[in-house]
């Protein structure tokens, strides 16, 4: 009988340490990462380190649409009228944010340079890249003009004060 008793806490201690051990699993995994939610997709994990980065930097963001790539966390959301995209790495360090201009954006030193040399080009496509864009003398913009002809399609790279650059050929 006493052997059966013995046998019958031994059992129970051995189901009590491995309920304990996977407990301390679970809760190890949870504190692991750092949480964060599903993307729109459903599918990759926004980190709370990023969600919490954006609502501290876009306190008046509307309508976010967040997407995670293997490369970056991005969203894109409406602030003060103007569609933004801003761009997280996986570590959550903020890398930037880009917005769709109009040409008349770009500094009127780089339309009279574009307009001379590309003249038989169209625009297609500005793009605004700032790291800051909540703060308007930090970082001057980066613009990516896209400029399209029957045959060809080129992207020059405008930098505050310097000539416009080609940056990439596209065909």
């Amino acid at each position: 009988m006493l052997t059966f008793v013995m046998d019958l806490k031994f059992k129970y201690m051995k189901k009590s340490i491995i309920t304990a051990a996977i407990a301390i699993l679970f809760s190890v995994t949870a504190f692991a990462a750092d949480g964060g939610r599903k993307d729109e997709k459903g599918g990759a994990i926004i980190s709370y380190n990023v969600l919490n980065q954006f609502n501290a930097s876009f306190k008046n963001a509307k309508n976010a649409s967040w997407t995670v790539s293997s490369n970056c966390q991005k969203v894109n959301f409406i602030l003060d009228g103007a569609q933004i995209t801003a761009f997280y790495d996986m570590s959550g360090e903020y890398m930037g944010a880009t917005q769709d201009v109009d040409f008349k954006v770009v500094p009127f030193y780089a339309q009279e340079d574009i307009t001379a040399a590309y003249s038989d080009y169209t625009v297609k496509e500005v793009i605004k890249f700032q790291y800051d864009v909540t703060s308007t003398s930090a970082y001057a913009p980066t613009y990516f003009v896209d400029l399209k002809k029957a045959d060809s399609e080129i992207i020059l790279k405008v930098i505050n004060g310097e000539k416009p650059v080609l940056y990439k050929t596209v065909k």
